[in-house]
C-alpha cells in the first residue's frame, strides 16, 4: 500500500541523516564486555553538576515529586532573572531553550524557508545544516581556515537569499575560536539584515580576555544572537537547558515559535543555582587546563598532530582512518569520537576527563602509537 499522505513531506526533510550522538557508556560496556570502559566523547563536565545544584536536588526531592502534575515556569520568569542579574541584561532579551539545539531551531524556523540561504563552515557543529534544512532552505557551507571559521569568505559567500549566518565560539568538533575583535569585525563588515547566531555553548572554557564576547555587543549589533548552554561546564547535560540574548524585538519573535514548557521544572530550577557557583566552574576550568596540558604533552611526544583548542576536547590526527581508530579505542575501553562526518577523515576528539580518565586514556593512546609503528 502506497503512503500517498509522503507525497506531502516538507522537501528539507529529504537530505536529512538523523544526528548520531556519542555511544552510550553502559550500554557499550555490556555489550563489548569489559570490565572497564571511560567515556570521553560527548565533551561532559566530568565533575558533573554543581554542589550546590546538587544539594537543591536532594533537598527538593520530596516537594518535586508532589509537584510532578504541575507545568513548569513556561516563562522561566527565576531562571530569567538570575541570568539577568549576572550577565547584566534585560530579561525580554532572553530566550531559554532546551538546549542549545533548540534556539539554533528558533532563529532557522523564524527566519528561514525554501527559497533563502543560510551560512556555516566546514568542520561545523553537525546541528546547523540539519537545522537549516528542515526549514527548506539552502545551507551554504563555507571552507574552514586552519580548522576554523573564514570569517572573510563567509562575508564573500553572501548574497540577496542570505538571511542567517552560524557561527560557533569555540567551534565543535575542532575547538578553534574567534576573538572580540575578529567578531565585530566580522559584524561591522556584514549587511545588517543578515541575522548571526553566534554558539558559545564552551564559552566557559575560554582562557584569554581576547576571546570574551560580551552580550553588550548587542547593543551595537541588533542583529545578533549569543547563546549560551548549561551542559558543558554547568554539568547539566541530562537536564537540556540553554539561553540566548539578544536584542527584545527579536527576542520576543524567537519566544513566539519556542515550544509552551519546553524546559523542565528540574532543569529550570537547577540552572538557576549552578549559575551562582562560580567556585564550581572554576574547578571546572582548572581541571579542563590540566587535563588539556598532559594531553598536548603527549601528543608532542607521541608525534600525533592535534588542532589547538579553547574548549573541553581535543582533536587529533590518529594518522589512521578516523573510524578504524575509533574502533581501536573502543575495544581498547575508551569512547572517543570519529570525526569522519566532520570531513575530517583521520581525526577523532577526545573530551577532557578526570584525572583518572586521562590517565586510562594516555595509556591506551600509548599502545596504540606502538602497534602503529608495527604495521
Amino acid at each position: 500500500m502506497k503512503n500517498s499522505f509522503l507525497e506531502n513531506l516538507n522537501q528539507g526533510v529529504l537530505g536529512l541523516k538523523p544526528y548520531e550522538p556519542g555511544l552510550p557508556l553502559e550500554h557499550t560496556q555490556k555489550k563489548l564486555g569489559l570490565e572497564k570502559m571511560i567515556k570521553l566523547a560527548s565533551n561532559e563536565n566530568p565533575l558533573g553538576p554543581s554542589p550546590k545544584a546538587l544539594d537543591l536536588l536532594q533537598g527538593k526531592m520530596n516537594s518535586f515529586s508532589s509537584e510532578l502534575n504541575r507545568y513548569p515556569d513556561g516563562n522561566a520568569y527565576e531562571l530569567k532573572e538570575a541570568i539577568s542579574k549576572k550577565y547584566c541584561v534585560d530579561p525580554n532579551q532572553i530566550t531559554i531553550g532546551n538546549g542549545s539545539n533548540d534556539l539554533i531551531e528558533f532563529v532557522s524556523r523564524c527566519f528561514l524557508r525554501e527559497g533563502k540561504k543560510a551560512i556555516y563552515s566546514q568542520h561545523g557543529f553537525a546541528i546547523y545544516p540539519l537545522a537549516i534544512k528542515a526549514t527548506g532552505a539552502l545551507p551554504v557551507k563555507s571552507k574552514a581556515k586552519n580548522w576554523g571559521h573564514d570569517l572573510e569568505l563567509m562575508i564573500d559567500l553572501i548574497d540577496e537569499k542570505t538571511k542567517v549566518v552560524f557561527i560557533a565560539s569555540p567551534n565543535n568538533p575542532t575547538g578553534t575560536a574567534k576573538t572580540l575583535l575578529e567578531i565585530n569585525d566580522f559584524l561591522d563588515n556584514l549587511p545588517d539584515d543578515i541575522l548571526v547566531f553566534l554558539d558559545q555553548a564552551y564559552y566557559e572554557y575560554i582562557e584569554g580576555s581576547e576571546f570574551d564576547i560580551p552580550f553588550s555587543l548587542i547593543d551595537d549589533h541588533p542583529n545578533l544572537v549569543i547563546s549560551r548552554s548549561f551542559s558543558k561546564a554547568h554539568g547539566l547535560a541530562a537536564l537540556r537547558l540553554g539561553f540566548c540574548v539578544s536584542n527584545p524585538e527579536l527576542s520576543d519573535y524567537l519566544n513566539r515559535v519556542r515550544q509552551p514548557f519546553n524546559a523542565n521544572s528540574l532543569a529550570l530550577n537547577l540552572g538557576k543555582v549552578a549559575l551562582s557557583d562560580q567556585e564550581h566552574i572554576s574547578k571546572s576550568v582548572k581541571i579542563n587546563s590540566s587535563g588539556m596540558d598532559r594531553v598536548k604533552k603527549a601528543f608532542t611526544n607521541l608525534d600525533f598532530n592535534y588542532i589547538e583548542s579553547w574548549g573541553n576536547f581535543i582533536s587529533f590526527d590518529a594518522k589512521q582512518d578516523s573510524d578504524v581508530a575509533f574502533q581501536y579505542f573502543l575495544e581498547k575501553g575508551v569512547i572517543l569520537r570519529s570525526l569522519k562526518v566532520y570531513e575530517m577523515p583521520q581525526h577523532l576528539r577526545v573530551s577532557i576527563g578526570t584525572e583518572e580518565e586521562m590517565d586510562f586514556f594516555l595509556q591506551v593512546l600509548e599502545d596504540y602509537e606502538k602497534d602503529l609503528s608495527k604495521k
